[in-house]
């Protein structure tokens, strides 16, 4: 009996000044939720992903490709 692939993905966070969570998977283009918890905004991204996922034509190999996170310093002026 084969296992079940699993598939890591990144998940940013945000919080709007309404202090909601923002989700977001960039490896999928538009894949993004939110809710006013974290936990509820995840839960939100799952189901988003699973429909990005049904609605992918290309094999895995085929997504973005996460690299990573930099911080960038700018003046406000």
């Amino acid at each position: 009996m084969p296992k079940d692939k699993m598939l890591h993905l990144p998940i940013l966070v945000e919080q709007d000044e309404d202090n909601v969570y923002i989700v977001s998977c960039p490896v999928f283009k538009g894949c993004y939720s939110y809710g006013k918890t974290i936990d509820e905004a995840m839960g939100n991204i799952k189901e988003v992903i699973d429909i990005c996922m049904d609605e992918e034509t290309t094999n895995v190999s085929g997504f973005n490709r996460f690299v990573g996170f930099r911080e960038m310093q700018v003046t406000i002026v």
